[in-house]
């Protein structure tokens, strides 16, 4: 799994169940009709139980001035759940989880469907908003290591 690179992810939530957020980068689009993501959370998160009573999440796509980020919000630091929110700016669009300012993107979803598929529980979100940022580099991860990616002018 190391060879397949993917985007790096904070995906938040808020709602009755509280404010969380975790790291991802097993998220990809489904369909543009109706605009639709797939996010895999390991049901042994400590964001998971929040994020299931919320049925809403946002997907902030990271650049690479906010790699720190992901170590944070993977829970490799010593940040409380809200800690992990501390330093940053965020504000909220549709669903009210958190949506990161300066993020490549953010799309703020309803969770409509899900189903458990080993120690995981993919997630079926429905978009009902989503914010781009001014940023045009990416960050990923591949081969154990972050890197940046930089869109091309055209």
């Amino acid at each position: 799994m190391a060879r397949l690179g993917a985007a790096v992810n904070v995906i938040t939530t808020d709602g009755p169940g509280g404010r969380a957020g975790f790291t991802a980068s097993a998220v990809t689009s489904v369909t543009d009709t109706p605009p639709t993501l797939l996010v895999c959370a390991n049901r042994s998160n400590d964001s998971y139980p929040l994020l299931e009573a919320n049925g809403v999440l946002c997907v902030n796509t990271l650049t690479p001035a906010q790699e720190h980020l992901s170590g944070r919000f993977a829970g490799m630091t010593d940040h409380t759940m809200d800690g992990r929110f501390e330093g940053h700016s965020w504000h909220t669009l549709e669903t009210g989880s958190p949506v990161l300012d300066e993020a490549v993107v953010a799309f703020d979803c309803r969770i409509t469907d899900q189903a458990e598929v080993g120690t995981h529980t993919v997630f079926f979100c429905e978009v009902e908003a989503i914010r781009t940022g001014d940023a045009h580099e990416g960050l990923i991860y591949y081969g154990r290591g972050y890197h940046a990616v930089k869109a091309e002018k055209k």
